[in-house]
């Protein structure tokens, strides 16, 4: 009899999983923890390893992924709508998370990170230009919300590596009426 993945049982081992991967990425890099540390922390055997996940880096993507759905609120994002507390939200969401991660992951898996935090901004900014516009599907729509998924993480970036004396929120605040108006805004002067 093959187990849902959605019995109480199997999340609850997955969570454990997760978990254990966690508290042992907080103690070596990443590089150095095998599945055999992962069993042994949380006290399973390598099948019900490999049940819930292909290999370790299968389970970095979804800790990742998972970690920042929950820094996201994704949830909050689908009822509101693309305004400068949103973009804020959001913006001040990616740079925690990435401080975070600096102290668990290492260069060696930027590509990894990078691409996780695109694709689930993507999907927030996909759903919030589909709600603001009335609309099920638009492929402009669509690929403004990968410009703009890669505009707010080049901008997370640049804030970690020069700007961290400045609060996430006051440096994105900047951009946001070329954000939300255009580019060709009126001079204030």
């Amino acid at each position: 009899m093959t187990q849902s993945k959605t019995d109480l049982r199997v999340l609850r081992t997955r969570k454990l999983i997760m978990d254990s991967f966690i508290e042992l990425s907080g103690k070596k890099e990443f590089k150095d923890i095998t599945v055999k540390d992962i069993t042994t922390e949380a006290m399973i055997n390598r099948a019900t390893f490999y049940y819930h996940f292909q290999d370790i880096y299968d389970l970095l993507e979804k800790v990742l992924s998972e970690v920042l759905l929950v820094d996201l609120n994704c949830s909050n994002f689908e009822k509101g709508e693309l305004n400068e507390a949103s973009i804020i939200q959001i913006f001040t969401a990616i740079t925690n998370f990435q401080k975070s991660l600096s102290f668990r992951c290492h260069r060696g898996y930027e590509d990894t990170i990078s691409r996780i935090i695109r694709e689930h901004l993507e999907i927030v900014f996909y759903k919030l230009l589909l709600k603001q516009n009335n609309l099920k599907e638009d492929v402009a729509l669509k690929t403004t919300a990968v410009i703009l998924s890669w505009g707010i993480y080049g901008a997370s970036m640049e804030w970690r590596k020069n700007s961290m004396n400045t609060s996430p929120e006051e440096f994105i605040k900047l951009s946001i009426p070329y954000i939300l108006s255009g580019i060709t805004l009126e001079s204030k002067n």
